[in-house]
């Protein structure tokens, strides 16, 4: 169904609303103009022309900051709607295209990005040359729906029915440290002999010192006196005999300087899935990329 519009009365301009739009997100001018990739004053005077086309007050200055009038504040939900229609027009639109050649950019963490994903890289680079990859390193999720990725790899299943996810497969993670470490703390035999032992912690959330007392040890925050985000971070001080850390099997069995802690007890699964946006994987280019990491991904 069409709708019918006066043209002659609509003179809105989208680049003034969207500076408006980034500013009440981002709380101050400079915050939106790196945002835009645009200078401070520029995204001063669109939304000034913005307040003049308009003939309202949308911000006031508090501190060095903004803050939305009321009339700015009741505006602003109509323009987050012509965001997300822009960015839903943009995804369409790029979905629809069937070229082989282009740029895609996949997100996964920094241990994927390192021990896995180069081997499958270089077998895409052979297969279809026109294809540019970026590889999105980060060890948080990636938000698909603003394209900040064309494809991500994640260990958990996204919610967001714009999303379309493939499970890979269940990846076994175990407890490794050197052996000189373990002949320090009494070469350990059983989760009780661990008691003691030190651990690098791999977030702010105690999630391992949680995973790992979920499933018979006792630990507490005196077992974790080192953190980092970054699992190669982990891996180095692992491999200074720094204390004991958690990996992917498949990765970590690799390094031969390496062991593993209680050998015999249960690994802890977590899943491998592979996602992408609805509407990109409609897209020939995406297509064929996601295809040759699940059959890649699949064989570690």
């Amino acid at each position: 169904m069409l709708i019918c519009m006066d043209w002659n009365k609509t003179k809105f301009d989208w680049n003034r609303a969207r500076a408006f739009l980034v500013t009440a997100q981002e709380g101050s001018l400079s915050a939106a103009g790196r945002v835009l990739n645009m200078a401070q004053p520029t995204i001063g005077r669109q939304i000034t022309a913005l307040e003049k086309e308009l003939g309202v007050i949308l911000f006031e200055r508090v501190g060095r900051g903004l803050q939305l009038t009321p009339n700015g504040a009741t505006l602003l939900e109509f323009v987050e709607r012509m965001g997300q229609s822009a960015n839903a027009l943009s995804i369409a639109a790029y979905g629809q295209s069937q070229s082989i050649e282009g740029s895609i950019t996949i997100s996964a963490s920094d241990t994927y990005a390192a021990n896995v994903l180069p081997a499958i890289i270089a077998k895409l680079h052979v297969q279809q040359p026109a294809i540019k990859v970026e590889i999105l390193t980060t060890n948080s999720a990636s938000n698909l729906l603003k394209r900040e990725a064309d494809i991500a790899i994640r260990s958990f299943c996204p919610t967001e029915p714009e999303l379309i996810a493939k499970k890979i497969r269940d990846v076994p993670a175990r407890l490794y440290a050197t052996a000189q470490y373990l002949s320090a703390i009494g070469n350990p035999k059983t989760i009780a002999d661990l008691s003691k032992a030190e651990f690098i912690a791999i977030d702010k959330h105690e999630s391992l010192m949680k995973g790992l007392n979920a499933v018979g040890f006792e630990l507490s925050a005196d077992n974790f006196p080192i953190m980092t985000e970054n699992f190669l971070v982990m891996w180095e001080m692992v491999k200074q005999s720094i204390g004991i850390g958690i990996l992917d099997s498949f990765i970590a069995e690799k390094e031969p300087t390496i062991v593993s802690v209680l050998p015999d007890m249960p690994p802890l699964m977590f899943p491998l899935w592979l996602v992408a946006h609805r509407e990109l994987n409609t897209s020939r280019r995406i297509r064929v990329v996601f295809d040759l990491l699940a059959k890649e991904l699949g064989k570690y």
